[in-house]
């Protein structure tokens, strides 16, 4: 079971720390660092394409240049590390590609705020190029901090093959696809309704409008004259100077007569006909809508059908165009004064205010959006996104948790097409030029542009997540047939938040189809909740709440910090996160750390053979019989991405199992010495081992300081992963099973009796012909029994498990104290049992408590009926005086 490949010195010419260089406490600020650098400079994490070792492949989510990684990166972080660190020890040609998104508008927003704020000037002032090169310092300034976070936290990524999305390689494949997509008919230039952010000036996709409930004012206005008017309602009166019809359903009779005449529009010089359009739904308010085709996604259509014109009113700002007293006006000062204009002239039918209504909102900056219609480029997205449904029904893909499949088909089956243009500076520009006489050209990567009097560029960029969709392959050297392309591509595994399925995994299933003729970009989609705060709130600034991660990994190391992380992993589900909850983490690393101290203090190794089990002592067997039954319990999380039921099983067994119970049983036998403490020592320097190299993955840096003492080898980043030995010793884990419940009865009853945990008392233990007359010095080691003398008189006798235990507490306890105490505790218990009783006898109260009420109701009935026997055995046991 014991890897012993790398029985190598340091490559500094150094052996591994010998035991007594362990010191008495870890100090993860003293090891962290320098551990970390010497992984990257052994190459550790660096991939070879040439090798002939499997691939495993995971793309890091690229984190925005934006700023610092927050607690949701650490924790998407630590799970993919830990996947990575275990397929490299499996033997596998591990890659985890890092690298960083340029985002677009939220990083020109960040500098724009600060050119304003350092320079009072604006990104025009500047000019464009002037303004490019100021980001890209931001991008050297924070990039260069996102990856220090990254080392501080252990991330075993190939630095080597950094990539970044406006890379010269990627900015190539990002040109390549664009021409490819627009000579296959799927990238176009159209007029459309978009989302237009008034504050960033760009079109924003649907996926970045962020719906909330306003608090608006709904007004009906009277268009038209006498009996050719009709009342519409509208939230947003001041789109009415770009009315261009009213539309009713063709089958509601009260405006039958009105369907293609012309009314008046109030407040112009205008007349607008009334259509008849199946959208209209007769039901709703007065049956009659206002058509605004140039600010209404639902009015573009109808206009469409109609052919209906379509006037701008609102400029890019929001500000009215259209000639008369409101030209000029905010759009929202507009409203109030439309309002009032129609309110003198009598045209207000009704008010209700305020009207709460769902507001779109632009998710950077928080401005309101504003429909508009505009010039964009689009991908046409039916057939890409009819692949992508297609790899996940058929199999080649696979979503894990499986129930998360549903949010991915609802986003794919009903995609629209995606505007893919942004009216931004900080980005990968459009490769289209336009010739002054209406020529359109579009250039791949190693076409010239046209030249001439006339030509010009477009000056629009692309939405971030078009290069980023591409991240899978373009990070690999595609458009090139490059060595890590060949060897890396598809990747294995996604990991990333349920929260941008549509944002980003549904666009790297279309984009890896079509630019790698069919072959989706990775294998499994791994999807996570959200980190929340301990009480399952979400972390925001506003509620005060947020974590800089690097804060907890200063108070409590790195490994603390991922342990808290991956045990709150639990597939498709929100992770809450509280500091006592990283101290606990705290608190089991030093646990091990000490327990390994106890283990090489006591002579524990991985030298040699383990002994045969005829030299082994029950608990020898017991453990090494539980090790192999956890390691393919582990195998099994690992390949589920069960991470929390990884860490609970880990945890467990190292703290209850090896640190609680079997060196607890062994201390006797170390302090005895001889071959059953070189035994002993020998099986608990394997469990260590095999448990060290298990826990790894998760908490990398304790465990190279304790394997590389333990052991004397290299580093446990490149040792092999274990392997179940099949050993397996059931009648060894019935008998330890057995004497755990009589330690723990009698440590039980202990406690009910009031003695102190150190407070040492005689007994006589009755083992019989039991297997556990072997572990007698074991029994009153850990029970704090001593023999019995010739003064002993049982005051107490429990009978467990076939074996009795008889203590004499004479002198230990005020045994009337004890009496008084327990009676009173068994009157109240008697008196919660009565209560619940009678409630539960009361038909009345049944029929209407509600169900939720009952269940407690009941588990109270249920605890006083075991309180009640238990204080009265307690009573039982106690001497009469």
């Amino acid at each position: 079971m014991t890897d012993n490949s790398q029985r190598t010195p340091h490559s500094d010419g150094s052996d591994a720390a010998a035991p007594a260089d362990l010191p008495t406490q870890y100090a993860p600020a003293e090891v962290e660092e320098r551990l970390y650098e010497r992984w990257v400079e052994r190459g550790y994490f660096e991939a070879d394409p040439k090798s002939d070792k499997p691939a495993y492949t995971i793309v890091i989510p690229p984190p925005n240049v934006t700023g610092s990684l927050h607690l949701g990166h650490a924790f998407q972080h630590t799970l993919m590390d830990a996947l990575t660190r275990r397929k490299r020890m499996q033997g596998y040609e591990s890659l985890w590609l890092p690298g960083m998104d340029h985002a677009g508008i939220a990083t020109q927003n960040k500098v724009e705020q600060q050119l304003a704020e350092t320079e009072g000037k604006s990104r025009q002032d500047l000019g464009r190029e002037a303004f490019t090169e100021r980001v890209w310092r931001w991008k050297e300034e924070y990039g260069g901090k996102i990856l220090g976070q990254m080392r501080r936290l252990g991330d075993g990524v190939d630095w080597s093959r950094e990539r970044f999305t406006m890379d010269d390689g990627l900015s190539r494949a990002v040109q390549t696809v664009f021409k490819r997509m627009y000579d296959d008919g799927l990238i176009y230039r159209a007029e459309r309704i978009i989302n237009w952010c008034p504050r960033c000036l760009t079109a924003i996709s649907d996926i970045e409008v962020d719906y909330q409930d306003d608090d608006g004012e709904l007004v009906s206005i009277r268009y038209g004259e006498g009996e050719e008017s009709l009342v519409v309602a509208t939230t947003r009166a001041e789109t009415m100077l770009g009315d261009t019809a009213v539309a009713v359903h063709p089958d509601d009779e009260r405006y039958a007569a009105l369907v293609g005449k012309r009314i008046k529009l109030p407040l112009t010089d205008r007349t607008i006909p009334v259509v008849a359009d199946t959208h209209v739904d007769p039901e709703f308010g007065t049956g009659a809508v206002k058509v605004t085709p140039a600010h209404d996604p639902n009015d573009f259509a109808i206009g469409q059908r109609h052919d209906l014109p379509m006037l701008t009113v609102l400029d890019e700002r929001g500000n009215i165009t259209a000639h008369g007293p409101f030209q000029g006006l905010d759009r929202f000062e507009a409203r109030s004064a439309i309002v009032a204009a129609l309110r003198e002239q009598g045209r207000i039918v009704a008010e209700k205010r305020p009207y709460t209504h769902s507001v779109g909102h632009c998710s950077r900056c928080r401005t309101t959006i504003e429909p508009r219609l505009s010039l964009q480029w689009w991908v046409k997205v039916g057939p890409l996104a009819q692949a992508a449904g297609d790899a996940v029904r058929d199999g080649r893909v696979r979503i894990h948790p499986a129930d998360m499949s549903s949010r991915y088909f609802d986003w794919v089956d009903h995609m629209h097409d995606w505007c893919i243009s942004r009216q931004l500076w900080w980005g990968h520009r459009i490769p289209v030029w336009y010739g002054p006489d209406g020529e359109v050209v579009c250039l791949g990567p190693d076409e010239e542009p046209p030249t001439g009097e006339g030509w010009r560029r477009d000056e629009d960029v692309l939405d971030t997540w078009f290069s980023s969709g591409l991240w899978p392959f373009s990070t690999l050297g595609w458009p090139e047939r490059t060595p890590d392309l060949e060897k890396f591509y598809a990747t294995d595994v996604l990991l990333t938040g349920h929260d941008i399925i549509f944002f980003w995994v549904a666009r790297m299933m279309m984009f890896g189809l079509y630019a790698m003729d069919g072959t989706p970009p990775f294998h499994t989609i791994a999807l996570t909740g959200l980190v929340r705060d301990e009480h399952g709130k979400k972390m925001s600034k506003s509620f005060g709440n947020v974590v800089d991660p690097l804060d907890w990994m200063d108070a409590y190391g790195s490994d603390a910090l991922r342990f808290t992380l991956a045990s709150g992993a639990n597939p498709g589900t929100d992770v809450p996160i509280g500091e006592d909850w990283v101290k606990a983490s705290r608190n089991f690393a030093n646990k091990i750390w000490n327990a390994t101290r106890f283990a090489l203090m006591n002579g524990a190794t991985v030298e040699g053979p383990l002994p045969s089990p005829d030299e082994m002592a029950a608990e020898d067997r017991w453990i090494l019989s539980r090790l192999g039954a956890v390691v393919t319990e582990a195998d099994g999380f690992y390949e589920d991405y069960q991470f929390a039921k990884l860490s609970d099983a880990l945890y467990h067994f190292a703290w209850d199992e090896v640190f609680d119970w079997y060196v607890e049983l062994t201390k006797t036998t170390f302090q005895k010495g001889g071959r059953p403490a070189e035994v002993s020592g020998r099986v608990l320097g394997e469990v260590l081992d095999v448990l060290l190299r298990l826990l790894h993955p998760i908490v990398p840096f304790v465990t190279e300081t304790l394997w590389t003492t333990l052991t004397g080898r290299e580093s446990v980043v490149v040792a092999d992963w274990p392997a179940d030995s099949g050993y397996r010793d059931a009648a060894a884990e019935r008998e330890i099973d057995t004497l755990q419940q009589v330690i723990t009865e009698v440590r039980r009853f202990r406690a009910d009796q009031g003695l102190q945990p150190g407070q040492r008392v005689p007994a006589r233990l009755d083992l019989g012909g039991t297997a556990l007359a072997a572990h007698e010095d074991a029994i009153r080691s850990l029970l704090r029994l001593q023999p019995a003398g010739e003064e002993f008189a049982a005051t107490a006798s429990l009978p467990v498990a076939g074996v009795t235990v008889a203590l004499d507490l004479s002198g230990a306890i005020d045994f009337e104290a004890e009496r008084k105490r327990l009676t009173k505790d068994l009157g109240l218990a008697e008196k919660e049992l009565k209560q619940t009783t009678a409630k539960l006898g009361n038909e009345g109260f049944l029929a209407k408590a509600p169900d939720d009420v009952v269940d407690k109701i009941r588990a109270r009935r249920g605890q006083a009926e075991a309180d009640i026997a238990r204080i009265r055995e307690q009573l039982d046991r106690l001497p009469r005086g």
